[in-house]
């Protein structure tokens, strides 16, 4: 998961901590979302989906296709 989130992060030119100040989720989380350590629950899957335009298939590696479904 952490590769398409991290690119999507970069792509919007965010830094770890502005994704915090625009979402919410602590900088900890982030990290760890990005690196695999941690799997968002569900909840925070569809706001990362929504905030970055995406489909949780595409944050899960589950496709390529970045398009909102």
């Amino acid at each position: 998961m952490g590769n398409n989130l991290k690119k999507l992060r970069k792509e919007k030119g965010l830094t770890q901590i502005a994704m915090q100040m625009k979402t919410g989720i602590e900088q900890a989380l982030i990290s760890k979302y990005e690196s695999g350590e941690r799997i968002p629950p569900t909840d925070t899957l569809i706001l990362l989906a929504d905030f970055f335009e995406t489909n949780i298939d595409y944050l899960l590696d589950r496709t390529d296709n970045p398009n909102k479904i």
